[in-house]
């Protein structure tokens, strides 16, 4: 690990950063409510030709959690460039799933000279466009038992096999966070709605998706392809919503070919 620091946001709010490896630099941007940790099982497939740089979002694991502040997706990236702007760099691939690939959109469409290749996991357009999770998932996900929800997540992340060869702990299932924030996570999640402006996309984009995720339908993955100009999709068989983690080799592989093909100028 090169540096574990924090920057200061455009508001002046602490954002957590590390910075792992060298190489070309690769963000890796994680899910909803969650911190860096989600990229724990897989992150060291990247650090050997990457200098790899994960962060915490605001509202979650060591960032600063304000009642007041703008939580956004666009927001989020913005906090982004903050962390490279303090690192010095000027351009680097930026690798985001779930939420982290909405806000890597953002990235992509607000500052497209800062990024060189995109990769989007198990993400959407958002809005009218994006497809939806069914309601009993929603459902499933709200319902009074905390440990009854906690099992809903796992299925909907990975297979029920999987799961029985890899009994945790998970990174991606969110950390402990103020509800005030958890409720803002989730409404700039919801609140993400790129479709009218990825046609501005200049950045050489992979677009990743298992094709048994129900949380993220696995149609998600061909509407956003086809707004980007020359996207590419690559569809993981069989996984579900972290699908990086399942089928780790094939995906991880995947996004590796993908940076080294389009390296930074």
């Amino acid at each position: 690990m090169t540096s574990v620091p924090f920057v200061k946001s455009a508001d002046q709010a602490e954002i957590y950063y590390e910075a792992h490896g060298s190489g070309e630099p690769l963000v890796l941007l994680s899910g909803q409510a969650n911190t860096h940790h989600w990229w724990d099982r897989v992150r060291a497939d990247f650090e050997a030709e990457h200098q790899v740089i994960v962060l915490d979002y605001l509202g979650t694991g060591e960032s600063d959690k304000p009642a007041d502040a703008e939580y956004s997706v666009r927001r989020f990236a913005t906090d982004v460039i903050s962390v490279l702007d303090e690192l010095g760099i000027a351009r680097a691939h930026v690798y985001g799933t779930s939420m982290g690939g909405k806000v890597a959109q953002w990235l992509a469409i607000d500052y497209p000279d800062r990024v060189g290749a995109l990769a989007l996991g198990c993400t959407s357009v958002g809005g009218v466009h994006g497809l939806k999770a069914a309601p009993e998932i929603t459902r499933a996900l709200a319902q009074p038992s905390v440990e009854a929800a906690r099992e809903a997540l796992i299925d909907l992340m990975y297979s029920p096999e999987w799961v029985r060869e890899h009994p945790g702990p998970y990174g991606t299932l969110g950390g402990q966070m103020p509800s005030h924030a958890r409720r803002a996570h989730l409404r700039a999640s919801n609140g993400h709605d790129s479709w009218a402006v990825l046609d501005q996309v200049t950045a050489p984009t992979l677009v990743l998706h298992g094709t048994d995720d129900r949380f993220s339908p696995v149609d998600n993955a061909v509407i956003l392809a086809n707004r980007i100009p020359g996207a590419e999709v690559h569809y993981l068989e069989g996984a579900r919503h972290a699908y990086f983690e399942e089928q780790r080799e094939e995906a991880s592989g995947a996004v590796l070919d993908f940076l080294a093909a389009h390296p930074i100028d």
